[in-house]
């Protein structure tokens, strides 16, 4: 059974205020509801492992995400995430980021994970993110000296999705930037819809509603 490495973060707050945060649940559970329906494996990683902070876990009518916090075993998983130290990349044949806030102040930057994602992207594997996620993808540095994203295009939460949701002045740098600088292309769509881009085995969606079409994007170049 092939398996998917998800990287959850350990930052437990909105950059450095003192508003509860961490993984954005429905970005986790939509995008892990579409990789257990293709019958893919799973575990949840962070950099320092133990308990990931996840926000968004009380939305109402959002079914599928109730359904999957519900579930003893995930929430067992989500409870006692194994240390990023700890790992054989070469278990895996995919890397997935969900989105979240706290990401940006860990993941965003730890050479360490960037490390083990450059290695499985190397060695043909596939990488997913979506929203706030492809922020993890920034510090993944190629064998050669290249950015993995220098060449590809991508998309990941916009300027106008910070301004509705109020955060805009409370993040540690803004995505939509960060990704334009680094990446060959930024791509986005109005704020909101879903909007999901392929490049090759790089897989980015830009916000929460395009969670489970990447989890389902990943699980085609797996099958």
């Amino acid at each position: 059974m092939k398996k998917v490495l998800i990287y959850l973060t350990n930052h437990a707050t909105l950059g450095d205020t003192d508003e509860a945060n961490g993984t954005f649940a429905p970005e986790l559970t939509h995008a892990l509801h579409e990789l257990l329906a293709a019958g893919l494996d799973y575990d949840l990683v962070s950099i320092n492992g133990g308990k990931a902070p996840l926000y968004g876990t009380d939305i109402e009518g959002d079914e599928i995400n109730a359904s999957m916090l519900q579930d003893a075993a995930f929430i067992s998983r989500v409870n006692n995430t194994i240390p990023a130290s700890q790992i054989d990349i070469q278990e895996y044949s995919a890397i997935y980021y969900p989105g979240g806030f706290g990401l940006l102040s860990d993941l965003a930057h730890n050479q360490e994970v960037a490390r083990l994602s450059a290695a499985h992207y190397e060695n043909g594997g596939v990488i997913g993110a979506v929203c706030h996620g492809p922020a993890g993808l920034l510090p993944i540095t190629l064998s050669t000296g290249q950015k993995l994203i220098a060449d590809k295009s991508v998309t990941g939460f916009t300027r106008e999705e910070e301004v509705d949701y109020g955060t805009i002045d409370k993040i540690p740098f803004l995505l939509e930037e960060a990704l334009t600088r680094s990446a060959k292309r930024y791509n986005k769509v109005q704020p909101w819809n879903a909007f999901v881009i392929e490049d090759e085995r790089v897989i980015t969606g830009q916000n929460p509603a395009s969670a489970g079409a990447v989890g389902k994007a990943i699980a085609a170049h797996l099958a």
